[in-house]
Formats: structure tokens, sequence, C-alpha cells
């Protein structure tokens, strides 16, 4: 449904939250990214809860298929223009797109910034493109940037594995900005997020670019599943794929290891950075993203101890016991790898992330997935059955 707003509405919006500006963490403005296709209360609340923390808003406006069709989705104009900060349209077009009608498709996005009802601060084009075809995504790019207001920002996400490529420059020409993501850029296999690697990257996109740009750094968690013979079968993260697969395993961006490369980047700055961009804004329904705690204190530099500890609630038969792991804390931790239980137990099991593993040194939980445990909740982890109150669990890192 398209939102109608008053006259006066929106030239205050167009004085004042474009050039809006948030408390920031040691001088790095923060921007987050709205990533999911149907609002629900529970974003619209997250939206609102956050905007003391972001410089603007990158919200997703629309997508385009591997067949190259522009499809709208339609943001909650009326939350987004309450927080009082800046909107940038960011328009998806599917990596696996490896051709497109450049006239079409340009009509199809400027078409979709005139139709937003905000003003907006800025268009950014999400493209995953192969370094081969940087030169037709350069001619995409230039055609949008003639077609939009002079006033208007144009950024795109750029790809480490761009940084050598010839055609670059062409591509960075026409932008306002870019967005530089490092995270989930390389196999799965290899992880979503390696803080040092990050910084490597950082640094040789800077030594590359004129233009500022933004660090997009991950607040999120994946599943991977892979097929029995080892292909790559679907990456679900924030909506759930059904895919079936031989194996599967969660990958995690662990918020110690990001706040550690936030704060290298703090303390020694590359030349072209303008902050950060994070994906995506965490809400109580997201299940694969760190609480809006832990993002908040991150956001914020701030690094409260957390830790998981090991508790044992009795059961409703003798002997039994169920194990659970508890956070006290305010920010979010990584499952342990591993729950040892006490010798006088001779029969466990593991449940949710925890399976029962049997060592030389008596029953253990081990970790099968790995996941994170929200500042101030608890997770049954398994139970066990003991000839004697249990006394000694040991927590493995």
């Amino acid at each position: 449904m398209t939102c109608r707003w008053p006259k006066w509405l929106l030239l205050l919006l167009s004085l004042f939250p474009l050039t809006a500006s948030a408390p920031t963490a040691r001088g790095l403005p923060h921007d987050a990214y709205v990533w999911q296709q149907h609002w629900t209360p529970a974003l619209a609340a997250a939206v609102d809860g956050a905007g003391d923390l972001v410089r603007a808003w990158r919200v997703l406006g629309a997508r385009a298929d591997r067949s190259g069709i522009l499809r709208t989705i339609e943001p909650d104009w009326a939350a987004l223009a309450a927080s009082g900060r800046p909107v940038v349209l960011v328009v998806r077009l599917d990596g696996q797109l490896d051709h497109w009608d450049q006239a079409a498709l340009r009509d199809a996005v400027l078409a979709r910034v005139r139709a937003a009802p905000l003003p907006l601060a800025g268009l950014e084009v999400d493209h995953d493109c192969p370094t081969a075809r940087l030169a037709d995504y350069a001619a995409l790019l230039a055609d949008l940037r003639t077609g939009l207001p002079a006033a208007m920002a144009l950024s795109i996400t750029a790809l480490p594995t761009w940084t050598g490529s010839p055609g670059l420059p062409a591509v960075l020409q026409p932008l306002t900005e870019i967005v530089l993501q490092v995270h989930a850029v390389q196999s799965p296999r290899a992880g979503l997020f390696a803080p040092a690697q990050a910084r490597r990257w950082i640094d040789a996109f800077d030594r590359r670019t004129t233009r500022p740009f933004r660090v997009a750094l991950p607040t999120y968690g994946t599943r991977v599943s892979w097929a029995d013979d080892g292909r790559l079968l679907a990456v679900e993260s924030e909506r759930p794929t059904l895919a079936g697969g031989g194996s599967a395993s969660e990958l995690i961006a662990a918020p110690r290891d990001v706040a550690a490369l936030l704060r290298d980047l703090q303390a020694d700055p590359p030349a072209h950075l303008a902050g950060i961009a994070w994906f995506r804004l965490p809400t109580t329904e997201d299940r694969r993203t760190w609480s809006l705690a832990t993002w908040r204190a991150v956001v914020q530099g701030r690094t409260p101890t957390a830790a998981a500890t090991p508790e044992v609630v009795a059961g409703d038969l003798p002997g039994l016991h169920h194990v659970l792991l508890a956070n006290d804390g305010e920010i979010d931790v990584t499952l342990p790898a591993a729950v040892t239980l006490p010798a006088g137990c001779a029969v466990a099991d593991g449940a949710n992330a925890y399976g029962l593993e049997r060592t030389a040194g008596g029953l253990v939980l081990q970790r099968r997935q790995a996941g994170l445990l929200h500042g101030h909740a608890r997770e049954l982890i398994g139970w066990m059955r003991c000839d004697a109150a249990p006394e000694g669990l040991h927590v493995s890192p």
C-alpha cells in the first residue's frame, strides 16, 4: 500500500533527517541494513528502538532475480519516517543474473526510486557481480547516475575480489560512496567472518579507491546445507529455505570478533573509511542475529564481559537432572564447545545444539552446531542421571 504524506511533512523530512547524525562510537558513524522483505511489528519496533544508533537506514526496496525482473518490496515508510533517519533505498540484483537489458533495468530502478513516498538520501545497488563482468556493471551504474537527481547519492556494495581488477575504477567512477562487504564472501567452508582477513581486504581496497567507503560488518549467523556428494545446497539466514541435504552447519559472526575489528578500525582508520554499515538490523523474532542489546553494546564501543555457565536443574524423576547453559551478562556469547559431566553420572544425552560423547574422561555434551546464547538467556543442552547430587561440570570454550 502506498503511503501518502502531507507536503509539509515531506518538506520537513527533506530538510532535517537527511543530515541528521546519531551519537557514534569514537567517531565512526553507523548505518544499518533493513533487509527483511516482510515488515512485522517486531521489525518496526527495532527501527524505533535503534534510531539513536544509526546515521542512516539502508532499506531493501526491490530485488531482481536471475531472470532480471525487478520485484518491489514495500517498507513500512511510516516507521522509517518516525525514526528521523535518512533512508537509502537498496536494489538487490541476483548474483547469477548474467545478462540484463540495461535500458529496461535502468528504467525499472529509477521508477522504483521515484515511487518512494519519502525523500531518499540515496540509491544503493547490491550486486555480487563476477569480476569478469565489471565492465557491464560499470555501464549500468553510469546510466543510473545520469538518471538520478544530482543531489542523490549513488552507492554499491563491493566485493574484495574486485580489488585487483583493472575494471574497478570504471565501476567506482559514477559513485558517491561504496560499502565494502567483508562477511560471507568466501566459500562457506571458510566460515562467515574472520577479522584479520577482513582487515587485509579493507586496507587493500583503501589503496584502490579515492571514494569514501563504509565497511559492512555482520550481526548474524547462517545455516549452510550440503548434499551427500559435497555440493552446496542452500544458505539459510533470515528466511528458512526448507532445504534437505546430507549435512548442515551453523556459521556465526561472534560479537567479540566483530568488536575486535571495529576497535581496530577506530584506532587505525584507513584513509577513505567513512563509517560502518551493519548487516542486518537485529529484531526479537530473528533467531539468527545478535540481540539488540549486544549490537548496541558493540556499536557504542562497550565490551561487557559475558560467559556461558552450566546450571543443573532437578528433573521430575529421582536422579534425573537437566543441564542448561546460562548467560547472565548483557552481550551474546558463542556456545561453548563442550560440557564435561560429573563422574557419578552414568547415563545422559544432549539436546538442541549438543550431542553426547563418551570419552576416556567421562561423558561429554559436545557442541554439534555453532550458535549464540543471548544475553540474560538460558538454554537446555541435555540431561543426565546421577547416583548422587551432581557436582563439578566443566565447560570447554
